[in-house]
């Protein structure tokens, strides 16, 4: 039997999931899991660059893990674990480091970006406030998908320069090393042009915490209510047509009601008829009869008492065997084993 490709998705935990989560990048990258070998990892080491807080950081890596497996995510099936939990990620991260030209990290986007803001900002030292964490991002994200010998790593475009300087640096080590062992070189997946979708805000931009205009994927049913209440609309009357696809309540209503509903609502709105009040209840009644069931079991797996810390521990173990492979081979290769 033909053994399958190994896929990586890291999961950054800094803040509260919301719908758009779950739509643009919790569900396509599930449905992975029917290709390859799928393996998600909880990033909190990455997040340390920005979480200050030592409980909010315990309690985001927790909110991750619960939010996936509440989604669908089956840990018997499918190796999820804390990055912190795989120690061998930060000494392959320090091999690479010694490997990796500075020339590259000073290309890196979120390094360029910090350093823009600062220029915006018209601060003399550009690169002020910015902690080595940001800057050696891109290695220990190498780490991350080298260690697991990698074949594939599901990102949008926008994270796509992470697995390029990913290959860049296994090359790099293989040029060196590579008559002893060879890092596997990973490849950049996109998602297909149905997958990734973004959701409108509340207030019709991107949904995303930056904003401030999510819609939280676990609210209890009051809160959601209100929060749907409060998504923008104009002020079109009840009576006259309206066109749909300008409606951000009808765009989050497409990607979760069924398409009967959504074809009913669509020729509604367009006949005129139907206010953006009627609207607003259909969607939240769709979100909270879809949302009942993972709120609840969220709930359950952030339970003190609950076996989550347990599922994640056993898939770092799974995760560690991997690891011992990978860095077994690369100690040798440098000579420290």
């Amino acid at each position: 039997m033909t053994q399958r490709k190994v896929s990586l998705t890291g999961i950054k935990p800094t803040g509260e999931p919301h719908l758009g989560n779950l739509i643009g990048a919790i569900r396509p990258a599930l449905q992975l899991a029917d290709t390859y070998e799928a393996m998600y990892f909880i990033a909190d080491y990455h997040a340390l660059t920005t979480v200050r807080d030592a409980a909010q950081m315990r309690h985001y890596s927790r909110s991750v893990a619960a939010t996936w497996i509440a989604a669908g995510l089956d840990t018997d099936r499918i190796t999820m674990y804390r990055q912190s939990d795989v120690p061998e990620t930060f000494e392959l991260a320090w091999v690479l480091a010694c490997v990796t030209g500075k020339g590259l990290m000073n290309r890196a986007h979120a390094y360029k970006a910090a350093r823009d803001r600062n220029a915006e900002a018209g601060i003399e030292d550009l690169d002020a406030g910015i902690n080595m964490g940001t800057y050696n991002y891109p290695v220990l994200m190498a780490a991350d998908i080298l260690l697991m010998d990698t074949d594939v790593v599901p990102v949008g475009k926008d994270q796509s320069q992470h697995v390029e300087y990913a290959a860049d640096i296994a090359k790099s080590f293989n040029a060196l090393f590579g008559e002893t062992y060879r890092l596997k070189v990973p490849e950049l997946v996109l998602p297909a042009a149905d997958a990734g979708k973004t959701l409108p805000g509340t207030d019709g931009r991107k949904m995303s915490k930056s904003y401030d205009n999510t819609i939280p994927l676990f609210a209890p049913s009051s809160q959601l209510k209100k929060v749907v209440r409060r998504i923008a609309t104009d002020s079109t009357p009840v009576e006259e047509p309206k066109d749909p696809d300008s409606s951000s309540v009808f765009q989050i209503l497409e990607q979760f009601a069924a398409p009967d509903v959504v074809a009913d609502v669509r020729e509604r709105l367009k006949a005129g008829g139907m206010g953006w009040g009627d609207l607003k209840n259909i969607l939240f009644e769709t979100l909270d009869q879809q949302m009942g069931p993972l709120r609840e079991r969220y709930d359950e797996l952030m339970a003190p008492d609950s076996d989550l810390d347990e599922r994640l521990a056993a898939g770092a173990a799974k995760a560690r065997v991997r690891a011992g492979e990978v860095l077994g081979g690369v100690r040798a290769a440098v000579g420290m084993g």
